[in-house]
């Protein structure tokens, strides 16, 4: 590879690493492939090989290159939000039925949202707000705001219930926790039924590769024509943009699926 090449795959990875949060506590799905903040990156990585003196070639897959790899980590970042939210479903029915075992031995709810607490310590600012006597109902909604969690708003709702009418609150969240289940349940089979369509998505993806490497094996020079010529620039843009597409059109579908 040349100097002007190292250039522009530096540039690219730059890109892509400008972009990578530092660790944030609650990843979220991002709503959009390219936002306010990737688009001007997108045009100052070309604009830098141009001032480095590349090709208009260099310059354009590069920027291919760069677009491909901001895509491919917003997608990784949809996963990932994804994964984080299916665990902390399963920690908020965790926390459900502690409550619900402890109440039931007859231990005071302080005591018991303690118990939960060692289990999750998100939970900790519910338990405080039990202790000083503060609104209990409005901690759990404050706390069904992290992704993955919005079932605490009927364990909220449990709660106020319980006090105001005076029903026994082990029940109720018993009940609520047998529900939560369900719901878990159900989840699980829709997750299972779009495993399916994810893989067969990403097989989709990954086939041109194959493709490519077939054509390499016969003979002929696909990666020479993909990389260096005007049109096979326009079909690897081309090519990409429809994968990246389909990729998010899938996880966008998931999405409306789980939303609570």
């Amino acid at each position: 590879m040349t100097a002007t090449g190292w250039v522009a795959a530096l540039a690219a990875g730059l890109a892509v690493l400008l972009l990578v949060p530092a660790r944030p506590s609650v990843p979220r799905p991002p709503a959009v492939i390219l936002d306010r903040r990737t688009v001007p990156l997108l045009g100052a990585v070309p604009l830098a090989l141009v001032v480095a003196g590349a090709t208009p070639a260099q310059v354009a897959l590069t920027a291919i290159v760069a677009a491909a790899g901001i895509a491919a980590h917003r997608l990784f970042q949809a996963r990932r939000a994804r994964l984080e939210a299916a665990r902390t479903g399963a920690l908020v029915l965790g926390a459900c039925e502690t409550l619900a075992a402890e109440l039931a031995a007859g231990r005071p709810p302080g005591a018991a949202l303690d118990c939960a607490v060692d289990d999750w310590p998100a939970l900790a600012e519910v338990a405080e707000a039990q202790r000083v006597g503060a609104d209990v109902p409005a901690a759990w909604r404050a706390a069904a705001a992290t992704p993955g969690a919005a079932d605490l708003r009927i364990v909220g709702a449990a709660w106020q219930v319980a006090h105001r009418t005076g029903q026994g609150l082990a029940d109720t969240l018993d009940h609520v926790a047998r529900d939560l289940r369900g719901a878990q349940a159900t989840r699980r089979v829709v997750a299972g039924e779009l495993a399916s369509a994810r893989a067969t998505a990403k097989l989709v993806a990954a086939l041109p590769l194959l493709a490519l490497t077939m054509g390499s094996g016969a003979g002929g020079d696909p990666w020479g024509f993909l990389l260096g010529h005007p049109l096979g620039l326009a079909c690897l843009a081309l090519g990409l943009a429809f994968a990246v597409a389909g990729l998010a059109w899938i996880e966008a579908l998931a999405r409306e699926v789980d939303r609570p």
